[in-house]
């Protein structure tokens, strides 16, 4: 296995234990961490505050000073406020960028009024990066701040900032958008059974691309498709309940769609349930993992899918794509799998194995599946390894396997137990180390 692979999981047990950094290894940490952007926070963690003296002597290292995990460039104390206010005023922009990361998320008014004070003078580009600071915490508190962010000057400013509001289902944003979809959307009741019709809208005036509403669409998508899909992923998904007949979410997604508006609506919807981090509006879109559309209705694609899962928790999502790999193979639950926790759980994990051996038993082409060993070599509980001793031998090739198919299986079924094991000795020696 390629060690750099097993560095995130090396790195999160050593800082869950407690352990620094040996100073002479620093330099290769933060080469490694400017490589990979995955690896930051969990190298800045481990390095500890020597990073960012570091980060001010070479400027590859830069990235330390905006990314430092949950410690601020100004700690708490006997004079914060001033020195906090002083490095605002004056500090490099990567600096600035920590102070408001760091200071919002101890103290997120503190943080907005900070950003506040020099808005205007800011320039567009670190506007905009200002303001995607206010992610974290993001609360109603925050909402007259981003309403007058709408009037901003730069295009991608607004646009930040209708996002930011449209996640805050109580927002006065959140109401108009949810206002001008439902004029877009009913119910048939003429229909056996019940339909959704959709009228989109005509016309994409001042006050909805004040809202955020991009009137020009992308290249092959219509406009009025175009409007109609940005209403309703920024409209509250409570809205739905009450203008479908206070159908839940699943009945809701089951009801058909007429004249084609289906997928258009769904997709939004899957947007939307994203953005306000609604459960049960996912678990409906998702639909079971069993279903023979492999997806449900309303996951219109493998990414719908993945961002869904990304609103469950861990031990549901885990469940959801054990269930879809037991029934649909691994052709298409690569995009799935990443976004499931390590180690996987004992059931996803066994639910791969078995679609890896059931794969090799049917003779497939063996390379398509390297991408998912790949993660199985990282992401298995290293406890499966004994149960996979069985599929180290050279199975018999039949007539319609690939040339030297069984040899590749055996050789990849013999890396794969090769790295569990190297996993579980790197985190014995860890878990067994005294905690500096």
């Amino acid at each position: 296995s390629d060690l750099m692979e097993l560095l995130p999981q090396w790195l999160a047990t050593a800082n869950a234990r407690g352990f620094a950094a040996p100073p002479e290894a620093l330099p290769a940490l933060l080469d490694a961490a400017r490589r990979r952007t995955d690896l930051r926070p969990a190298v800045l963690a481990f390095a500890g505050p020597r990073a960012v003296w570091l980060a001010r002597l070479n400027p590859d290292w830069r990235f330390a000073l905006r990314a430092m995990p949950g410690v601020g460039p100004v700690p708490p104390g006997s004079g914060a406020e001033e020195r906090v206010r002083r490095l605002w005023d004056e500090g490099l922009f990567a600096e600035r960028v920590a102070l408001l990361a760091a200071l919002r998320a101890r103290d997120p008014g503190g943080a907005r009024e900070l950003l506040a004070s020099t808005w205007t003078a800011e320039r567009a580009e670190d506007r905009l990066m200002f303001l995607d600071s206010l992610r974290t915490g993001l609360d109603a508190a925050d909402e007259p701040f981003l309403e007058e962010a709408l009037a901003d000057r730069s295009r991608n400013v607004r646009a930040t900032a209708a996002e930011l509001l449209s996640a805050l289902p109580g927002s006065a944003l959140a109401g108009r958008m949810a206002a001008r979809a439902v004029t877009c959307v009913s119910l048939d009741r003429a229909l056996a059974p019940p339909a959704i019709a959709v009228e989109a809208p005509h016309e994409c005036d001042a006050g909805m691309e004040r809202d955020g509403v991009v009137s020009r669409p992308p290249a092959g998508r219509g406009e009025r498709a175009w409007w109609f899909g940005q209403l309703v992923e920024a409209a509250p998904l409570r809205t739905w309940s009450a203008r479908l007949g206070g159908r839940g979410p699943e009945e809701i997604v089951a009801l058909p769609v007429s004249d084609g508006w289906g997928g258009e609506l769904h997709a939004a919807w899957c947007r939307a349930a994203v953005r306000q981090g609604d459960g049960a509006w996912a678990r409906a879109l998702l639909g079971a993992p069993t279903a023979p559309e492999a997806g449900g209705p309303g996951a219109v694609s493998l990414a719908e899918r993945a961002k869904l899962l990304g609103t469950l928790d861990a031990e549901e999502r885990a469940a959801w794509v054990a269930g879809f790999i037991a029934t649909h193979g691994l052709s298409e639950a690569f995009q799935l799998l990443g976004m499931c926790g390590v180690p996987w759980a004992v059931p996803l994990g066994r639910a791969v194995v078995d679609a890896l051996d059931i794969a090799r038993d049917a003779g497939s082409y063996p390379w398509s599946f390297s991408g998912v060993m790949g993660l199985a070599e990282r992401c298995l509980d290293p406890a499966e390894a004994g149960r996979l001793d069985a599929l180290l031998a050279t199975p018999d090739e039949s007539e319609n396997a690939s040339p030297g198919a069984g040899s590749y299986w055996a050789e990849a079924f013999q890396r794969l137990v090769t790295t569990l094991r190297l996993r579980a000795a790197m985190a014995g020696e860890l878990e067994g180390g005294r905690e500096e």
